[in-house]
């Protein structure tokens, strides 16, 4: 049987909300400063008012959960054509601590170090992340998680305060990245859930 007009209309306005949702949180390498501060806002606006720290701390738990009982294949099945699986969003976040990582000591060693922005998509291609085992990338973002947070625990607020110039959206102190991040894995936490939704 065929679905109604009204039907039909009302899944195409859900998706165009949907596309220009997840539009906001596409973050190329070469992206105009416009839709970088758009990228920035839309992640530190899930982030609200929650504790940064208490966010970082509880991710790698947090991801364990929101996988628990999948099997490999529900594992590497993309949202939708041209979407990431949960195994690639894993080894996204562990590939991300890893950038994280390397710009804390940046900010923390060096004085105004430039921060390369990168292609998250060209990383995905390139590093064959369809490919990658979701243990690994768990066990990756757990090391380079608890060591990151290491060095964030440990900073005093002169520290929070100095500042790395990202290539493309200017001065970003420690602490702003603090909250980027703990935004940045609500955003992938959320992604994850509603990859498991659409594959059933």
């Amino acid at each position: 049987m065929g679905a109604s007009n009204v039907e039909v209309d009302g899944r195409m306005r859900a998706n165009a909300t949907y596309n220009r949702r997840m539009s906001v949180f596409t973050n190329p390498a070469t992206g105009a400063a416009a839709q970088a501060a758009a990228y920035v806002a839309a992640v530190l606006d899930l982030l609200g008012s929650r504790d940064p720290m208490s966010v970082l701390r509880e991710t790698p738990a947090a991801l364990r959960r929101a996988i628990d009982g999948l099997p490999s294949a529900a594992l590497r099945k993309p949202e939708r054509d041209g979407k990431w699986s949960i195994a690639q969003v894993l080894r996204h976040l562990a590939d991300s601590d890893l950038v994280w990582g390397w710009r804390l000591r940046l900010i923390l060693a060096q004085d105004r170090p430039t921060i390369t922005g990168y292609d998250q998509d060209a990383w995905a291609s390139r590093l064959r992340y369809e490919d990658a085992d979701p243990d690994d990338s768990l066990q990756t973002f757990d090391v380079l998680r608890r060591d990151n947070l290491r060095l964030v625990a440990r900073a005093t607020p002169e520290d929070l305060g100095r500042v790395g110039v990202h290539s493309e959206r200017g001065e970003e102190s420690l602490e702003h990245l603090r909250r980027l991040y703990a935004g940045h894995d609500l955003l992938h936490l959320r992604q994850i859930d509603r990859i498991r939704a659409a594959i059933g």
